[in-house]
Formats: structure tokens, C-alpha cells, sequence
């Protein structure tokens, strides 16, 4: 949930990975997640030196990546296997059921009455049924985590003029969240699946980067003073976010 690093080339190796200068960086490291490798370096290192030390480093970075892709496989799914009648959709923290009904309209249409997934399916679709219910639910969930996350920029910004020039909402396979150099704010989707707080956490934290471009004591003093409970909320993502990252 860092601003989000400047990408850097590296047309040398066949592994694609981006350079993150730090200050506070005493040396090189890689840092392997899914669907992303970065490299952490010193400013003054020059960039031949840094790609020469992922090239002599290719080996252990495939043994990473193999590791970081198998624990993702061993994290079961929150979502169903399939979209039919009866099925469990995770949303804000909870498994909702889906009851799909059909319809003679010509669209797809998704209801939410607060206790079930109301899914209006028209029956001329009938052959393509469970992955057009997920692509619609996901289009729809992605408007409700928009419409949350401007409530909750509402609520957070006045407080110590934490003004993003503009919200994203995006889907993203590594990030909960980005605060970018002009103060635009990118967040992923998939919170949506989260608990409510767990969202307003990490969306306070990328207002709090507004202020500080780091995470320094003052960066975390913002944040608790806008949410006091944050920790938990940082411990729940820990323990929980490879499970939402699968996504629907």
C-alpha cells in the first residue's frame, strides 16, 4: 500500500521486475509476491549493478515465485465453483446465497436484499449461465466498493485535508491499494469481499499517504488518528487476504 513505485525495465533477463529506490535501503533485495517481483535498492546504486544482481539471482527468484504460487494454490477459495441457484458469494465479510431466476428480459440483472443475491437471468443465456452471473456480480460489486470508498472519503478528508485528486477502483492481483505521486487513489475491488472496516482501513491508509510518502512514526500516527483499531484491521488482512485475492 506504498505509493506506487515507478516501474523500471529490465529488457536483460527474462524475469520482469520493477526497482524501488529507498532511502532507508542499506542494500539490494528482491521481494517476490504474486504476480509481482520488485526490487528494493540503495538510491546511489546504479542501475547496471542492480540488474546485474537479479540476473545472477534468476535461479532463486523462479524457486520464489514457485513457492509464492503454490501457497496460493493451497488457499482455498471464498468463492463458489460455480454461479447457480444455492450458491454461497462472499461479500463484505459474509457468504450471501444466490437465487437465480429466470427471466424473459434480454439482460442479466443483479439485486441485493440484504440477505441474498437476487440474480435475474434471461433464459435465452441459459447456456453461458455461471460465468455471466460472475462477471455481472463482479461489475456490480465493483460500483458498491466505488460508492463505499467515497462515503468513507467523505468522512476521512476533512479531518486533516486528505484530498485525493481522484479515486480508481481497480483489480489488482498484488495491491490492496495505491496512493500515486499526484495524490490519485487506486483501490482494489476485491475489498469489497472484506469486512466494511477492513476496506475504510486500507483506503485511510492511502489518504494518511497524502501527507507522508512513507511509513514513518507521523505516516502511522495519522492513520491511528483517524482510525485507533487500525491495527486489527492490518492483522485481519494479514491472516486473510491471500483468500480474498482469489478473488470471485
Amino acid at each position: 500500500m506504498k505509493p506506487r513505485p515507478n516501474a523500471s525495465p529490465a529488457d536483460d533477463v527474462l524475469i520482469a521486475y520493477q526497482i524501488r529506490r529507498s532511502g532507508r535501503a542499506q542494500k539490494t533485495r528482491i521481494v517476490v509476491s504474486a504476480g509481482k517481483i520488485e526490487v528494493v535498492a540503495p538510491l546511489t546504486i546504479p542501475e547496471q549493478r542492480i540488474h546485474a544482481f537479479v540476473t545472477a539471482q534468476q535461479a532463486w527468484i523462479r524457486d520464489a515465485l514457485n513457492r509464492v504460487r503454490q501457497r496460493a494454490r493451497n488457499i482455498p477459495s471464498l468463492a463458489p465453483a460455480v454461479y447457480t441457484d444455492g450458491a454461497l458469494v462472499p461479500f463484505q465479510g459474509r457468504q450471501v446465497p444466490l437465487s437465480v431466476k429466470p427471466t424473459s428480459a434480454n439482460r442479466l440483472r443483479v439485486q441485493f436484499t440484504g440477505e441474498r443475491f437476487m440474480v435475474y437471468f434471461p433464459e435465452a443465456m441459459a447456456d453461458s449461465g455461471s460465468e455471466r452471473i460472475k462477471t455481472t456480480l463482479e461489475s456490480w460489486m465493483k460500483l458498491q466498493a466505488r460508492q463505499l470508498a467515497e462515503q468513507w472519503i467523505d468522512k476521512h478528508s476533512p479531518t486533516h485535508r486528505l484530498v485525493p485528486r481522484g479515486l480508481r477502483i481497480k483489480t489488482q492481483k498484488s495491491r490492496w491499494g495505491s496512493c500515486g505521486p499526484h495524490n490519485d487513489i487506486n483501490l482494489n475491488w476485491l475489498l469489497i469481499l472484506a469486512p466494511p472496516p477492513i476496506m475504510e482501513y486500507v483506503l485511510v491508509h492511502e489518504l494518511c499517504h497524502i501527507r507522508h510518502k512513507n511509513h514513518s512514526r507521523d505516516f502511522w500516527q495519522l492513520v491511528a488518528a483517524h482510525l485507533p483499531d487500525y491495527l486489527q484491521h492490518r492483522q485481519w488482512l494479514k491472516q486473510h487476504g491471500a483468500g480474498l485475492m482469489r478473488g470471485l
